[in-house]
């Protein structure tokens, strides 16, 4: 750590006290000189200001020019001491905030120059003297600024370090919170969506074991896959915590597709990325907690997403029909053209098929109508879930405190595109989602 005195570094006190103590031994010995003890004084005021020289190089260079002006009227002619009109010069243009101030001391240097010319006895003509001391104040001037300028170079450099310094805490902030944020939905999907997914299959075998034992059965085995799967879906996610290479934040748990059990149970045991999602005291979802909650945009791209197989659009059916298995009545329709997506579109599109449907089945209950529709236009693709909230509802009531349509907007907002959810005025529950097609599918990233 550089130790300072009133503020200012050591060694730059130091050597200024030094330069000052120089021109005062001059001014002392041009005591004997035809100025007398009156130059000295001059003298000796110069190399007391000069100690300022760097904190106020404004202020000292008019003093000093003061000074050496006094000089001229009294016609002491130039003296020894005067090199601290020199160090002056020097201080001011390298020192001052403003150029300005350097140039401005320059044009009366030169005014100096001629002054001192004039005044010096000489066997040749006054303007050789001048050249001389023009020389070498002139000199002295590109010199500092030539240092001005090295030492604002250094200075700007410093800056642009301390500003890249801080970009680069204010990314790892961003991407501590980014962390935070895909973990909290990854223990979202592996603890409550998978918790709440058995205990709705536990209440349908409690409600069956009497009247259907098999189905019952079934419902309990189900219960046992789900937990399971979401003991490895949580060994994954533990896993990614504890992997000391950051090179793959994305590679996180992204839950399977999901099972069903029977009509007679009423409920889905898939553990995908259709969550858990509260009602309000009517039975039906409010706006805050109508869906389960969707994944965010994962910025760090398709390589760093994780290995194992992600669905697609070709799996929609696949997916409708274990709901249907599950009770809803799901009559699926594909509109205009369908063209070859990119693979995080399509996963999109899956997993927001997903949810609207396992919202469908928690809210709407076992034997509702569900309409599902995916409109390819020319440039988006357009997707509708629509309920007619007609079924029975479940055993137990979902619990509230869901995140659902802020998870799907942010699946969705990864795309500029919009989305729509809300109840219809002839009962049941309305998604509608527009997607636009990416220009530059490559740069394309999937959501997990």
């Amino acid at each position: 750590m550089t130790r300072r005195i009133l503020g200012r570094p050591v060694r730059s006190v130091v050597f200024d006290v030094a330069v000052a103590g120089v021109v005062a031994l001059l001014a002392v010995a041009a005591a004997p000189t035809a100025g007398g003890w009156g130059a000295g004084v001059v003298g000796l005021a110069m190399a007391v200001v000069l100690v300022w020289r760097r904190v106020r190089p404004v202020a000292v260079t008019a003093v000093v020019a003061v000074l050496a002006f006094s000089q001229v009227v009294y016609g002491w002619g130039p003296m020894p001491y005067d090199v601290a009109v020199l160090v002056a010069l020097y201080s001011v243009v390298k020192y001052a905030d403003r150029l300005r101030d350097g140039i401005v001391a320059g044009i009366v240097a030169a005014v100096g120059v001629v002054l001192a010319a004039v005044q010096t006895p000489s066997q040749v003509a006054w303007y050789f003297s001048a050249i001389y001391y023009g020389l070498v104040t002139g000199a002295v001037w590109l010199v500092a600024l030539n240092v001005r300028t090295r030492r604002l170079y250094v200075l700007s450099l410093e800056e642009r370090a301390a500003t890249l310094e801080r970009e680069r805490e204010a990314e790892a902030r961003a991407a501590v919170a980014e962390e935070r944020t895909r973990i909290a939905r990854e223990l979202h999907d592996v603890v409550a969506h998978s918790m709440a997914v058995m205990i709705v299959q536990a209440d349908g075998a409690r409600f069956m074991i009497d009247q259907s034992p098999e189905t019952a059965r079934n419902a309990v085995r189900i219960v046992a896959d789900t937990g399971r799967q979401a003991l490895e879906d949580m060994r994954r996610l533990v896993g990614v915590l504890r992997e000391p290479d950051p090179a793959g934040p994305a590679a996180g748990v992204e839950a399977g597709s999901g099972a069903a059990v029977g009509p007679g149970a009423g409920a889905v045991a898939g553990a995908g990325t259709g969550r858990a999602v509260g009602t309000g005291p009517g039975g039906r979802a409010g706006d805050g907690d109508r869906a389960g909650a969707a994944g965010g945009p994962n910025p760090a791209g398709l390589a760093d997403e994780p290995a194992h197989r992600r669905p697609s659009v070709a799996e929609l059916p696949a997916l409708l029909d274990r709901f249907r298995a599950a009770g809803l009545r799901v009559r699926f329709a594909v509109a205009g053209t369908s063209g070859t997506l990119p693979q995080a579109l399509e996963l999109t599109v899956y997993r927001l098929v997903q949810e609207a449907l396992t919202n469908a089945l928690k809210h709407a209950g076992v034997g509702a109508t569900v309409e599902v529709t995916l409109e390819h236009a020319v440039d988006a693709v357009v997707l509708d879930v629509v309920d007619d909230g007609r079924g029975r509802p479940a055993v137990t009531p979902a619990p509230s405190g869901g995140h659902g349509l802020v998870g799907m907007r942010e699946r969705v907002s990864v795309y500029d595109g919009s989305l729509t959810a809300g109840p219809r005025l002839a009962g049941g529950w309305q998604v509608r989602v527009r997607l636009p097609l990416p220009s530059t599918p490559a740069t394309e990233v999937i959501t997990v």
